[in-house]
Formats: structure tokens, C-alpha cells, sequence
């Protein structure tokens, strides 16, 4: 009988696309990868700790596994083993196998090991690791775009961050490898590949290899050109004319960008480390939208930073209100041990931080329905994800990420479809396939 393996996600893309690369290795090992719900002989948990919920989320993961799969061997793996693996030895007197992320490719081989010991600490020092992890995936389970991880680690040192200390120094995957990852995934027949990374920016700067995040979109998008690259979230300083000219010059170059804003007032940036001011974020939207009107842009806020006032609160509403973003992403400020943040005076109470995250999730529903407005009318090419279990509606996300719902056919599911966005219902995009404008669409995107 083959060895049951169940492997479940908390946090980021790269995460996830590790996991994905768990799953190959275990099948290729001649294993059954399983829903994590079901019975396994080992589960893996990969963590995350990016904020105190998310590490509080993989600790009741780990216990409640522990608590009802007994006899199982436990493999707990992601940021949150990496920043306090005693800690998650403490949760359990049961055999526990806790891997840092530096050796998550040692992961599937310890796992299925017939001699490993009750207790094992694969961690090392993540920081002083000068290459990358090499986790190659055979496919992504139960999706139509495929997370193509370039890169990891980061070097930016924010001052409320915990990741430099969870996932080391920036190492970048060599380019012959992420060529070969990337026609894996065309072969398979995704039809979008998300490029991800830590700080996917600064790619290839490590590697003495001539190559540049903006090199490498421009590789992908000329050696597969009939899949739609997406690139995951590129912090402000690297929005520069290079990548705005590939958006222009590739149609399979998708018009959406992710740009971390975090704060809106100059001193709070300040305090956070991030190295620009409002107004300089203010530029490069405006210089994005100029190049290329139908982006879409979405940008991180994080609420609530030690010392942050009422007024520079204000300022960062007062700059997005002002800005052509398309969606938010609101986060309060997480105290995180071992940051710089940590140790600031003035930690603002819960109350004050969960006032100022409603007020931006209230100016990001606003946004985004202003988004789905001018949408209304336009010819897109979607990605269909799936059908929709409560309406029978196929669901899918335009070139420039409109989550659109339509009708259709079951076998339209994976395919790229051209839909015309006719309306709003229920505060959602709908709208119709449209196959006598296929060919022109395909001609277009």
C-alpha cells in the first residue's frame, strides 16, 4: 500500500509553491498525496509567522493534527518552524520533525526516512545561506495558473518584518532552471505562470549571470508567448520605464502590478525603512497609469504603526483616496519578536488599529467598485478558474485581474475565454462570452 501524504498551506505564494513541490517529490517517491482533511501515515505543515494571527494560526494547525492523528509522523516546516522551532517542539511530546527553510529540499527524503529518529531539527542558519532551495514542481493541484518561484530571502530589513530573518539573504533561482520550471508548466498546459518570490526585484543579482528581474520577464515572455505571465508584487523603486516598455511591448505580459505602499506619511516610512516618500509612490502610479491606463494596481497598507497619529493616519487616506488604485490589501501592525519595530515606544492599542483598518477596507470596497465601473463594456481574456458552486457561474480574472462571473460551458474551465463585462450584481463584475469577437480578442491579448 502506498504511503498516504497530506500537505497543507498557510501564507504566501512562495509558500505554496513549495508545498507544490513537496507534493511532486512525495509522488515521484511513489506516494499518495491526499487531502489534508483525510487519513495520512505523514502530514506536512507548511507555516507562516508574517503577522502574530498567522503564527497563531499554525501553532492550533500543529496541535489540532497532533490531537487527531496520532501514530502519524508530524513534519512542520515554514516560517514560523524557522523563527521558534523550540517552540513548536514544546506544542507536543509526540515525534515531531520540524525542517528549516533552508532545507526544505531535504524535507520529502527525511520525511519517508525508515531510520528517522523521534526527533528531528533540520534548520541551520538561514541567513548565511547563499543559494536557494532547489524544489522543482511537476504541477500545481486544483489550479489553472501555476506560481513560478524565481526567488527567495530578502535583504530590505523593514523595520516591522520578520521575513530577512525567516527566509535569509536574496538568492535567485539560476535562469536555466527557471526556464525549465516554466516549460514544465507550459507542457502541463497552465495558462498563466505568476511570478513569484520574496523580493522577486531583485532577481538575478546574486547569480553574476548578466540577468535582472527585467531581463528574465523579458526571456519568459519571448520563450512562451502564448501564456500569460503575471508578475506577483515588485516593490515601488523597481517600477522603472524598462518594465513599463515590456508591459507595452508584450500582449502576454499581464497589465497588473502589486506595489506595496505600507504607509502614506513621509515620517512613517521613515520609521518603517522603506526607502520612498509619498509623493515618490504617487509618481510611479501616475507613471504606471500613463504607460498603460487599463492596469490594474493593488498596494499593501499596514495600520496602525508604532507611534502613527491620527494625522499621518489621515495622510495615508488622503494619498490612496487620491490614487488610481484598483484594490487594498489592509493589514494592522503585528508586533513581531526580533524586529526593530518590536522595541518602538507608543504601540497603539487594538482598538485604534481595528478603527483605522475599517476605515481602509470602507476606501477599498470604494475602489474596487469604482474599478468594476469602468470595466463595464470592455472586451477581456479571462483565465476560467472554475464554476461557482452557489450561482453556476464560471468564474475567472481578466488580463488586468477582474474577477469576473459568466455563463458558460463546464468545458471552458482552464481555457481563455473572451468576455465582454456588462454589469455589476451584487457588487461583483459579470458579464458574457463572446465568440463572435474571439479572433479579434486573441488578435489584441
Amino acid at each position: 500500500m502506498k504511503t498516504r501524504v497530506a500537505i497543507t498551506t498557510l501564507g504566501c505564494k512562495v509558500n505554496q509553491f513549495e508545498s507544490a513541490a513537496f507534493a511532486s517529490g512525495f509522488e515521484a517517491a511513489g506516494c499518495q498525496v491526499v487531502p489534508f482533511q483525510a487519513e495520512a501515515d505523514i502530514y506536512v505543515i507548511n507555516t507562516c509567522t508574517v503577522t502574530a494571527r498567522a503564527g497563531q494560526q499554525s501553532r492550533q494547525l500543529i496541535r489540532r493534527v497532533l490531537h487527531q492523528r496520532p501514530g502519524a509522523r508530524i513534519v512542520v516546516t515554514g516560517c514560523y518552524a524557522q523563527m521558534d522551532p523550540e517552540a513548536v517542539f514544546d506544542l507536543s511530546a509526540e515525534p515531531l520533525l520540524v525542517v528549516g527553510n533552508g532545507n526544505k529540499h531535504r524535507l520529502v527524503a527525511t520525511a519517508l526516512s525508515k531510520h528517522s529518529p523521534d526527533l528531528v531539527l533540520l534548520m541551520g542558519r538561514i541567513r548565511e545561506n547563499r543559494q536557494i532551495c532547489n524544489l522543482p514542481v511537476v504541477r500545481f493541484r486544483n489550479r489553472t495558473r501555476a506560481y513560478l518561484r524565481i526567488q527567495d530571502g530578502c535583504d530590505n530589513f523593514c523595520s516591522y518584518c520578520i521575513v530577512p530573518f525567516t527566509r535569509g539573504a536574496s538568492r535567485s533561482l539560476p535562469l536555466a532552471d527557471v526556464l525549465t520550471q516554466a516549460a514544465i508548466f507550459v507542457e502541463q498546459e497552465y495558462r498563466e505562470l505568476v511570478i513569484t518570490g520574496i523580493n522577486v526585484g531583485k532577481y538575478g543579482l546574486d547569480l553574476h549571470e548578466g540577468e535582472t528581474i527585467y531581463s528574465l520577464l523579458d526571456r519568459l515572455c519571448r520563450t512562451f508567448p502564448h501564456c500569460r505571465i503575471r508578475l506577483s508584487s515588485i516593490e515601488p523603486g523597481e517600477v522603472n520605464d524598462t518594465l513599463l516598455q515590456l508591459m507595452q511591448r508584450y500582449p502576454n505580459f499581464m497589465p497588473h502590478l502589486h506595489i506595496p505602499l505600507q504607509s502614506g506619511d513621509d515620517a512613517v516610512l521613515a520609521r518603517m525603512n522603506r526607502r520612498y516618500t509619498g509623493a515618490q509612490f504617487a509618481d510611479t502610479i501616475q507613471r504606471v497609469i500613463d504607460a498603460q491606463p487599463e492596469t490594474t494596481i493593488g498596494c499593501d497598507v499596514l495600520v496602525g504603526f508604532p507611534g502613527e497619529t491620527d494625522q499621518e493616519a489621515d495622510n495615508t487616506y488622503a494619498l490612496l483616496a487620491d490614487l488610481k488604485i484598483g484594490y487594498l490589501h489592509v493589514f494592522p501592525y503585528s508586533r513581531r519578536p526580533g524586529t526593530l519595530a518590536a522595541s518602538l515606544p507608543r504601540q497603539l492599542p487594538g482598538p485604534v488599529k481595528e478603527n483605522r483598518v475599517r476605515r481602509l477596507h470602507s476606501l477599498d470596497a470604494k475602489k474596487r467598485q469604482s474599478r468594476y465601473q469602468d470595466n463595464i463594456g470592455r472586451l477581456h481574456r479571462v483565465l476560467v478558474e472554475r464554476r461557482q458552486a452557489k450561482n453556476g457561474l464560471l468564474q475567472g480574472f481578466s488580463e488586468n485581474y477582474l474577477p469576473l462571473l459568466f455563463p458558460g460551458p463546464s468545458r471552458e474551465v482552464h481555457q481563455v475565454v473572451s468576455v465582454r463585462c456588462t454589469g455589476i450584481e451584487n457588487g461583483h463584475p459579470i458579464g458574457i462570452i463572446t465568440e463572435d469577437e474571439l479572433e479579434e480578442s486573441r488578435q489584441t491579448r
